[in-house]
């Protein structure tokens, strides 16, 4: 079965009295009659918090301001006669209506949008994704649903890229911060970065950051909360073929604590493309050669 990845902006809409919107899915939506958060695909080279009020404008007739990440999951959905599973990243931020009238989706994305309590939301059918992050019941879709798949069978151009990664800003109980260093033949090359990396097919973002930091560090740690979304874009990266290549990165970034540090060692599993892993203390870190979402997360001015 061929393998896909996308990547999905969402939002927590709620009205004065509690109630969330919801929308139901229409003839274009992948499970058409089934509910869920407002929201969709991330356009290559775009925001996911552009995405979301884009979705939202489209989906449901509001202008909206998009707050904090609230969540950051993974999904795996499978198109039998397509003879394809799709991955996707989903994000869901909070979300603050501030104009608009609400309407369904002209087009067939969605063809209804309305106010749920939450025990009226439970009644409905709801995507799983959905139903986890307002804390209902899970229930799986019926296995005769119809269902579209939402991605091209044949995959992005072959000049674009779109790669879904979770990073870590992490600490130890001294409060030092662990890095890692780019190595030769990647883009940033020598300078030091959060440890991460991208997520594998049917990985949670979470779960993908915890690997990544065994592989390129040695470091048992424990995710303790999720600090941002970061987006990179860069039209004319050097792709592996040696050619210029349309790269767009979206990049989650958690708080990490490792409770029992160790010395940081790379592993063979990193893949090459960590040079070196090493703790440094905060007077240590001012000074470093960093790339921007290191210099960020660790209160550097960013270049």
């Amino acid at each position: 079965m061929e393998r896909l990845r996308r990547v999905g902006a969402f939002g927590v809409l709620r009205d004065a009295g509690g109630r969330v919107l919801l929308a139901r899915g229409g003839v274009r939506c992948p499970y058409p009659g089934v509910w869920q958060l407002p929201g969709g695909g991330v356009e290559h080279a775009e925001h996911p918090a552009v995405a979301v009020a884009r979705e939202f404008a489209e989906e449901t007739g509001l202008t909206v301001t998009v707050g904090r990440i609230a969540a950051a999951i993974a999904d795996v959905s499978t198109y039998p006669p397509d003879g394809v599973a799709v991955h996707t990243d989903r994000l869901i931020f909070e979300i603050e209506a501030r104009g608009g009238r609400l309407r369904p989706e002209s087009d067939g994305g969605s063809d209804e949008v309305a106010w749920f309590t939450l025990g009226e939301a439970a009644a409905r059918p709801l995507m799983p994704f959905t139903a986890e992050l307002l804390g209902l019941p899970v229930s799986p879709l019926p296995a005769d649903l119809p269902r579209a798949l939402p991605v091209a069978p044949t995959g992005p151009a072959a000049d674009r890229r779109q790669r879904f990664a979770a990073y870590g800003l992490v600490t130890d109980p001294d409060d030092r911060v662990l890095l890692t260093m780019i190595a030769d033949g990647y883009p940033g090359a020598g300078r030091w970065h959060l440890p991460g990396g991208g997520t594998e097919h049917g990985e949670q973002p979470a779960a993908g950051l915890l690997r990544e930091l065994v592989e390129e560090a040695g470091q048992l740690g424990r995710v303790v909360d999720l600090l941002a979304v970061d987006n990179l874009h860069t039209p004319a990266a050097l792709g592996p073929e040696g050619r210029p290549l349309d790269w767009h990165g979206v990049r989650v970034i958690y708080r990490v604590r490792v409770d029992a540090p160790t010395e940081a060692v790379v592993t063979e599993l990193a893949g090459g493309s960590t040079a070196r892993a090493a703790w440094f203390t905060r007077e240590q870190v001012t000074g470093l050669s960093m790339t921007d979402v290191a210099r960020w997360a660790t209160g550097q001015r960013v270049s």
